[in-house]
């Protein structure tokens, strides 16, 4: 069976805003912090606070959120390892690899791996 690759996962067209509670109580339940996660988000996009929160406002879907990010940070390049059974170094679909980053920081962060490794300082 050959294996349809599609650049229009539902995805996608979900809410940054509503899976980014997600995200927050996934830290919150291993004792970090909504900042932390705040922090990393904004590391990964280049979004200023003001515009991070803007994004969640107007309820971006997560294509549109990653398309108006202002700088994806270069570092993100050595985020490596495994999420959900897959090497994210390996994601072909640029912006399934780019959701998967952060969800690798995410899980990093739940893990109790410090901001300045998470963060590849």
């Amino acid at each position: 069976m050959e294996r349809i690759v599609t650049d229009d996962h539902r995805i996608y067209r979900m809410s940054f805003a509503s899976v980014y509670p997600h995200y927050i109580a996934k830290a919150e339940r291993k004792g970090r912090t909504k900042e932390e996660v705040d922090q990393i988000i904004r590391w990964l996009t280049g979004f200023t606070r003001e515009a991070f929160e803007a994004q969640l406002a107007k309820k971006s879907d997560i294509r549109t959120f990653f398309a108006e990010a202002p700088s994806l940070n270069p570092a993100r390049s050595l985020i490596t390892g495994l999420i959900c059974g897959i090497r994210v170094e390996t994601i072909e679909q640029p912006l399934m690899r780019e959701i998967r980053y952060l969800d690798k920081l995410i899980d990093e962060l739940a893990r109790g791996k410090a901001m300045e490794k998470i963060l590849r300082r």
